[in-house]
C-alpha cells in the first residue's frame, strides 16, 4: 500500500469537533480505511524454508514416538 498523507488545517474559528469531522470525512473519501479492512485477514504464505523445518520436526517427533511405543505385530 502507498503511503497517504492527509492533512488537516484548524481554521481560527473553528472548534474541534469540526476539525475532527472535517478529518474523518477526509479519511472516508480517500478510501484508507477500506483498503486496511481489506487486508486486514491475508494471511501470507510461510516461506519454503520454514515449512521444510517444520515437516522434518513432525518426522523426527514421529520418529522417536515410534521408538518409544513398537508397534505389535500381529
Amino acid at each position: 500500500m502507498a503511503k497517504t498523507v492527509i492533512e488537516i488545517k484548524k481554521n481560527p474559528n473553528e472548534n474541534n469537533a469540526s476539525v475532527l469531522r472535517r478529518f474523518s470525512r477526509r479519511i472516508q473519501e480517500s478510501g484508507i480505511i477500506r483498503k486496511v479492512k481489506s487486508a486486514r485477514y491475508n494471511i501470507r504464505k510461510e516461506s519454503k524454508l520454514k515449512v521444510k523445518k517444520s515437516a522434518l520436526k513432525r518426522m523426527t517427533r514421529r520418529k522417536e514416538i515410534e521408538k518409544l511405543y513398537p508397534r505389535q505385530r500381529v
